[in-house]
């Protein structure tokens, strides 16, 4: 947890304050030839139109960051909820919402993306609130399937048929007692999607189905700078490093978490 929580501290750092100090701006198009090797004034070399590839990651941890943890976050709670409750209606409301999901899992993640990025239609398209609604849409299924299981194994404790004999409403009991009960299986929900978000974010990027061009994303900057990586491989590396740590530092860091308060709720 302390290593991934150093890593994830790096990342904040530098998306907050790496536009205040990256040489270059993200978009400043012929600070050098294109696909120069790593210099003093590039040192990660420069892309395809001449732009630094130092400043167009440092630019980026901000927009994968972000991207990440606010398409987790949503698909966590809505996720979350959608669990919660079904697991607690039951009947044929939990079906319903069971045998849709299973559906929805069915289906490929890059298929999925692909359906809901075509149904948005261009205007949408390359948008970072519809990648956002994309990633949250494919991973909510997921968590809401795992917090279902949670809830049944609740709905059986004693403090919850006290709560239903006080006659609290549904939405009641799923926020004050099924949701702090689950809080363990929601982090760790959290942690993995976390932890593929901007992988998945990435491929979408890798694929043309992420943001617009010349948005500095990590998974893009790979797509666009494939042709030099034997002569410039820097221009492809660099991103595909960033990301990968971001990913680690992810991961480990949700996970201790995960680990530290599923312990305390259990002692609760």
């Amino acid at each position: 947890m302390l290593t991934g929580g150093v890593i994830l501290l790096f990342y904040l750092f530098v998306a907050l304050t790496g536009p205040l100090w990256a040489p270059y701006n993200y978009s400043q198009v012929a600070t050098g030839k294109p696909f120069e090797t790593p210099s003093l004034q590039h040192p990660f070399g420069t892309d395809q139109l001449g732009r630094d590839v130092f400043s167009r990651v440092v630019y980026g941890t901000r927009v994968d960051l972000y991207l990440a943890l606010t398409s987790t976050l949503l698909a966590t709670i809505i996720g979350s909820l959608i669990g919660l409750v079904s697991g607690f209606v039951g009947g044929w409301v939990d079906q319903g919402i069971m045998r849709t999901i299973d559906v929805v899992i069915s289906i490929p993640f890059l298929v999925l993306a692909l359906l809901l990025i075509a149904a948005a239609g261009p205007n949408l398209a390359g948008s970072p609130p519809l990648l956002i609604f994309v990633v949250a849409f494919v991973y909510a299924p997921r968590i809401a399937r795992m917090t279902r299981a949670v809830a049944v194994d609740l709905v059986t404790r004693d403090f919850v048929t006290v709560a239903r004999t006080r006659g609290e409403s549904v939405w009641s009991i799923v926020w004050n007692e099924l949701l702090p009960n689950a809080t363990g299986v929601v982090l760790v929900e959290f942690g993995v999607r976390a932890g593929y978000a901007p992988i998945f974010i990435g491929a979408l990027g890798f694929l043309g189905l992420g943001v617009r061009p010349p948005t500095p994303e990590w998974g893009l900057m790979i797509s666009e700078n494939r042709p030099a990586i034997i002569s410039a491989p820097m221009a492809l590396f660099a991103p595909a490093i960033a990301l990968a740590f971001l990913v680690i530092g992810l991961n480990l860091f949700t996970d201790g978490l995960a680990r530290v308060l599923g312990r305390s709720v259990n002692r609760v």
